[in-house]
């Protein structure tokens, strides 16, 4: 059970890209959510995937002697669904919009986004790909914004 929860059902398994298919599954999985619950649900979830993961990926560490393998993907699945709740529209272009840019913030760490992954056991683990959500979710408005307001003055 717990292999199953840190992989994203087993999306984490995948062997070229696992952090991609990991943000993919949440994606996808956050925009069927979004069909039946607000936003504001989806947030919340990822409070509770947080707390949840950071205790799991401590015992499996611990089990393991490992820290941030690269098939626990529950990081990158709260990471995608925080971005997904801030965002404006969470339609499937705005939410394929988050993904890139999530995807992006991820991969290259900037910023403080890299000093967080240095942060031991499960809180480092989450913590960088949370603070990529958030940036993603961010930029992600900005660019609905100012799309909005080209196509508002045309």
């Amino acid at each position: 059970m717990r292999r199953c929860f840190l992989t994203g059902c087993y999306t984490g398994l995948i062997p070229k890209a696992p952090g991609t298919w990991g943000s993919l599954f949440g994606a996808v999985l956050g925009y069927l959510i979004l069909q039946f619950l607000p936003q504001s649900t989806l947030f919340l979830l990822v409070i509770l995937i947080t707390i949840i993961g950071i205790k799991e990926i401590n015992i499996y560490e611990a089990e393991t002697g490992t820290h941030d393998e690269s098939s626990i993907v529950i990081d990158e699945i709260a990471g995608m669904w925080l971005a997904i709740s801030i965002l404006p529209e969470a339609s499937p272009l705005w939410i394929a919009a988050a993904f890139a840019l999530f995807r992006y913030f991820d991969i290259t760490k900037i910023s403080y986004i890299g000093k967080l992954e240095k942060l031991h056991g499960g809180y480092g683990v989450m913590a960088d790909d949370l603070l990529a959500g958030v940036v993603a979710g961010l930029a992600t408005g900005l660019l609905y914004v100012g799309v909005k307001s080209l196509l508002a003055y045309l």
